[in-house]
């Protein structure tokens, strides 16, 4: 395979942040106490990248030998993950400063986790995708412990770490066996070659082993038992940063192979895939209502998300993958939204954690309260935020490819998401108490929550802006 320089400017936002990811590590070498000047130049980076993937949403392409696909998809997602970052390098200053605990090491496993993002969403061959998810994984592996000094962290990320392996040999196993029945791991002629091997038993177990391998990344059910242990455990920046881009990371692949490649429509594999969507709608929220922990509570919320998400991938049609973008970017703004204003209240050696530690934050954060009440209101899916057109796009595609029941489950679902969602609301404003909120964020990291506060509103007002989007370029 003969690579050009074309191949190279064509991906350039991928590009620039593998180049800053490089540069950070001899920065970081040779100015080791000082992790702001690291924290700077990912942050100038990112944000160059993410102009450039902004600038070229137009149209798709194929590059270093059609194994990767650039513009249109690709830098969709790849101006979202560089947000999700760039939000993460802010918060995070202020969050490991308070924890003592401020490594420019972060910045460079960060920036090392969205290169794997970037090469999923764009990868137009399975062993991309592969070393896509893996490269994103064992950076992530690290961050999930990156604060070695406390257990809980440690216990995360080997959990994690000892799952994802154990899911890995799932997704491999699979594509080997997708190889075996077609030929080609390229996506481009296994879409072309599908009508001819979709009755192939080894192509439909292969097809099998790839949604189990991307259900663990997304945290369905009943692949979902490392997701509250590891959100609980790691530094609740890396837990946003988890719950978010790589959750948008993973279903950027659920897309590309289910939808993009696969047309399985209305056979068995999208019935498998809408029994996970139902199971993790279903449990997730149920279990959420027990917790006394914030973030183990929005572990099971996420949880809940993914079954959402999935249902719009169950439907396996264009709404579909049009819903499920749309949801993506919202759940991207309010999620991340909520963890940053969870990793304000935080105080040192996971203090403030629990639900009881909001009550009465009104009268002593009332800025901070209208914020959170905000994400919650949207999580929950209420009109008129991003999160309630969110959940019409995925549902109104799982009807139109007669999933009714799926649809169903899903609003049953939402309803009973309400009960733990307000229930922060009502702890925060309606019960006597005050809460021990001693640091304040700094303005940049407010303005990164008002940034998505006022986002989610703007999306849940105007929501035909990205679904314009995804439709005219993809």
């Amino acid at each position: 395979m003969n690579i050009y320089l074309s191949d190279i400017l064509s991906n350039a936002p991928m590009m620039i942040v593998t180049v800053t990811a490089l540069v950070v590590m001899i920065v970081e070498a040779t100015h080791r106490t000082k992790p702001i000047i690291t924290s700077y130049v990912s942050l100038a980076g990112l944000v160059i990248a993410a102009l450039f993937a902004v600038s070229n949403l137009a149209g798709e392409g194929q590059s270093f030998g059609e194994m990767v696909r650039h513009g249109g998809y690709a830098n969709f997602f790849g101006t979202l993950f560089c947000v999700v970052a760039i939000m993460t390098v802010i918060l995070s200053r202020d969050y490991f400063e308070q924890q003592k605990y401020h490594r420019g090491e972060f910045y460079i496993l960060l920036l090392f986790t969205t290169v794997g993002m970037m090469l999923i969403a764009s990868a137009n061959d399975l062993i991309i995708l592969f070393l896509g998810i893996e490269l994103m994984s064992v950076c992530l592996y690290v961050l999930a412990g990156f604060i070695r000094t406390k257990e809980r962290a440690n216990e995360a990320a080997l959990k994690y770490f000892l799952l994802g392996a154990f899911s890995t040999g799932f997704l491999l196993y699979g594509i080997a066996l997708i190889y075996g029945a077609v030929g080609t791991t390229n996506l481009l002629m296994i879409q072309n070659l599908f009508a001819v091997v979709s009755n192939n038993p080894l192509f439909v177990i292969g097809a099998g082993l790839l949604i189990i391998g991307l259900a663990f990344k997304v945290g369905a059910v009943p692949f979902h038992m490392w997701v509250p242990d590891v959100y609980e455990g790691a530094p609740t920046t890396v837990t946003a940063f988890m719950s978010t881009g790589v959750k948008a990371a993973a279903f950027a692949a659920f897309i590309t192979v289910f939808i993009r490649t696969f047309d399985f429509l209305g056979g068995r594999v999208n019935e498998l895939i809408a029994l996970l969507a139902a199971a993790s709608m279903i449990l997730g929220n149920i279990v959420a209502i027990a917790q006394t922990n914030i973030k183990r509570m929005l572990a099971y919320s996420s949880i809940a998300h993914a079954g959402y998400m999935l249902s719009g991938i169950a439907a396996g049609t264009l709404d579909g993958q049009v819903g499920v973008m749309f949801y993506l970017v919202a759940y991207t703004l309010m999620n991340f939204g909520a963890f940053a204003i969870v990793s304000f209240v935080e105080r040192k050696d996971d203090k403030n954690l629990l639900l009881d530690d909001y009550i009465g934050l009104s009268r002593q954060q009332p800025f901070l309260a209208f914020l959170m009440a905000v994400f919650m209101f949207a999580l929950a899916g209420v009109p008129p935020f991003a999160g309630f057109f969110g959940k019409y796009y995925v549902f109104f595609a799982a009807i139109k490819s007669q999933m009714t029941w799926l649809a169903i489950i899903g609003v049953l679902a939402s309803l009973v998401s309400a009960y733990y969602y307000l229930r922060v609301v009502v702890l925060m404003y309606f019960r006597e108490g005050h809460a021990d909120v001693v640091s304040k964020p700094s303005r940049t990291a407010l303005a990164v929550v008002v940034v998505c506060a006022v986002a989610v509103l703007v999306l849940g007002l105007f929501p035909s802006f990205i679904i314009q989007v995804a439709q005219r370029f993809f």
